[in-house]
């Protein structure tokens, strides 16, 4: 069913914790008292799995949305727009005022909140994405957000409660760990403060 996705997602195999060595307690009698000893004991289900956001789940505003708000095209956009802005934005480097008075080149100003509520119109689970997510969910799997992406991604929360389904965990904003480049064989991860570089390998599983 995952493999229904646009982009599929990352895998992390975690190591098996390793075996205590505090000695046994005494066994209660209590049946109540058992049961969450039993649940803890239960090992993590593996694969935990990692989902991007943004048209991978969620629509993304940024193609025809935001040039509509604009009144521009997209190439018109990419053209007008200061090239490093929006990233150090996801990156959590500045707050969305001095977005605003850096977005453009020439440094022109627009209607923040009208841009926001722009967006939200146009945030929407991708066609049967919502089903993928509550079938793994009932299936047990960990999932974690793994997204380059502005601090608005409690705006996708708010609207979609994507939060049912997975963690925020990896979100660039708050790791300041931006995904830099992704291929085939797996991604590579870079500290938004240290520029200190990560290559996470890509796990295929059947």
């Amino acid at each position: 069913m995952v493999s229904l996705l646009p982009r599929a997602p990352y895998v992390a195999y975690l190591p098996k914790p390793a075996p205590s060595l505090r000695p046994p307690q005494p066994a209660m009698s209590s049946s109540s008292a058992a049961a969450p000893a039993e649940a803890a004991a239960q090992p993590r289900k593996l694969p935990v799995l990692l989902f991007d956001v943004m048209d991978t789940l969620v629509r993304d505003p940024f193609y025809h949305h935001i040039p509509a708000f604009f009144k521009m095209s997209f190439k018109e956009l990419l053209e007008s727009k200061q090239p490093t802005s929006w990233s150090e934005f996801e990156k959590g480097l500045i707050d969305e005022n001095e977005l605003a008075k850096k977005f453009f080149n020439d440094g022109r100003s627009f209607d923040l909140e009208g841009l926001k509520e722009c967006m939200v119109r146009a945030y929407e689970y991708i066609d049967g994405v919502e089903d993928i997510l509550c079938c793994l969910k009932k299936n047990n799997y960990e999932m974690h957000a793994f997204a380059n992406y502005p601090i608005w991604y409690k705006l996708i929360e708010d609207k979609l409660k994507l939060s049912k389904y997975l963690s925020w965990t990896f979100c660039s904003c708050r790791t300041e760990v931006f995904v830099k480049h992704i291929s085939g064989d797996g991604m590579q991860m870079v500290h938004a403060s240290t520029s200190s570089a990560l290559q996470v390998t890509r796990v295929n599983y059947n």
